[in-house]
């Protein structure tokens, strides 16, 4: 029988962490990716980063930074609202996982990870009133690792902590404290080949659902219920969540931002979705599209389209590798006056194991204002990115949302997300 490497899961007793391929269907692409080398570069590039800004180690308890740096997971959404798994990571040194109590099994074999303990947990949720003492407890445990492994650096990184674990430090030992999600977001926008074949997979089997909605649209639905078949394309083809629920229809559509209800669809209506989905392999595939009921648009809708259609595809051309935000920026298309202040939040950003830096703002006061966000930044060879585009004119009956999902090359845009953007 042939043997397949499994991106997560436990030993099942074979020493090199296999199994058979006729237990486990295969995921899309899998026999293709080297998980890895996937894994080493990523925790590389975490190390690189601790190393340029002189961090002695990290602790990272955001679910998303603990894939990336050690590809583990472990009830994802529940450890993002209680702190109840961490991973330390010193720059030299064991990458020790602090497992959610009865959850150590859950890693064994994962390349990255050198030790697994239990973690320690101070959250109200699970301690009541013994909140501070085991916070307490755990800045031991922290000052014992930064001793063992660290030696002299006391420069900590921490991305995500409350203020029992805050003051626990500070209140005990002298280390200062860095924001870790500056490092790691730096890490997560340079892809390895291994990552874009994850993103490939995730962005496929997002389309596989995306045409299932296409088919399935018809008059007297929900928006709920229309939105439920990507969300079941995305479990079967192992898929995790989605960051929202960014599907609206009629006058829903404009302004953007409304997330699906029970509103049932009407005839003639546009139906606009903003996919948002963590995916295959945990990455992320992030598209927009526009559809209207019936397959027909009427004039007005027809312009919106045509415009946010104008809008992704020409901002598309102008990247490449080496550009730097402000240029393009200045370059970018312009939206009409009058949609001008119902504009997207941005007009690119990076994309990873979610929504990840870069993030290109719109410049404010008719595109004469940089104030308000950071165009320092360039774009490189191997980032992944999503070109955004929401046209609705400002107190208008609908609006469309256009997004498509790139990889930078050395020669400019590589599409990967590959449903027409006028499929309607």
């Amino acid at each position: 029988m042939t043997k397949i490497q499994r991106k997560i899961g436990p030993k099942f007793g074979d020493k090199d962490n296999s199994i058979i391929k006729n237990d486990f269907k295969p995921r899309l692409y899998e026999e293709q990716i080297n998980f890895d080398q996937m894994r080493i570069y990523r925790l590389n590039r975490v190390r690189e980063q601790l190393k340029k800004n002189d961090i002695g180690a990290c602790i990272l308890f955001d679910p998303i930074n603990i894939r990336y740096a050690t590809d583990t997971r472990n009830m994802s959404m529940y450890t993002m609202h209680i702190i109840s798994r961490y991973v330390f990571i010193p720059t030299e040194g064991p990458v020790i996982l602090f497992e959610y109590p009865k959850c150590e099994h859950l890693s064994e074999g994962i390349y990255t990870i050198d030790e697994i303990r239990e973690c320690i947990v101070w959250d109200y949720f699970s301690n009541g009133e013994l909140v501070y003492p085991k916070a307490k407890k755990w800045a031991e445990s922290v000052d014992d690792l930064m001793k063992q492994y660290v030696s002299e650096n006391k420069n900590l990184a921490i991305d995500v902590l409350d203020p029992a674990g805050i003051n626990s430090l500070k209140d005990n030992y002298n280390y200062k404290l860095f924001n870790a999600q500056k490092f790691l977001e730096s890490a997560r926008s340079i892809k390895s080949k291994d990552e874009i074949i994850c993103m490939k997979a995730s962005v496929k089997n997002a389309e596989k659902g995306i045409l299932l909605m296409h088919e399935k649209l018809q008059a007297n639905m929900t928006e709920e219920e229309l939105w439920s078949y990507l969300h079941k394309v995305n479990i079967e083809t192992g898929g995790e969540w989605f960051d929202a629920r960014l599907l609206s229809s009629g006058p829903r559509t404009n302004p953007w931002l409304q997330e699906c209800g029970n509103r049932i669809i009407q005839k003639g209506d546009l139906i606009a979705f903003d996919t948002d989905m963590i995916g295959t392999y945990g990455y992320c595939a992030d598209i927009s599209r526009t559809f209207v009921e019936g397959g027909k648009l009427n004039d007005e809708q027809k312009k919106l389209h045509e415009l946010a259609y104008e809008n992704v595809m020409f901002n598309a051309q102008l990247i490449k590798p080496g550009m730097n935000f402000r240029e393009f920026a200045e370059k970018a298309w312009r939206l009409p006056e009058n949609c001008f202040d119902n504009h997207y939040p941005c007009q690119v950003h990076g994309l990873g194991l979610c929504d990840e830096w870069p993030f290109v703002a719109y410049p404010e006061n008719n595109y004469t204002d940089y104030s308000k966000g950071d165009f320092s930044g360039v774009f490189e060879e191997n980032m992944t990115i999503c070109v955004e585009s929401y046209v609705g004119e400002v107190g208008g009956k609908e609006g469309v949302k256009l997004e498509n999902q790139y990889v930078v090359t050395r020669n400019g845009l590589e599409l990967l997300s590959k449903i027409p953007l006028n499929l309607i």
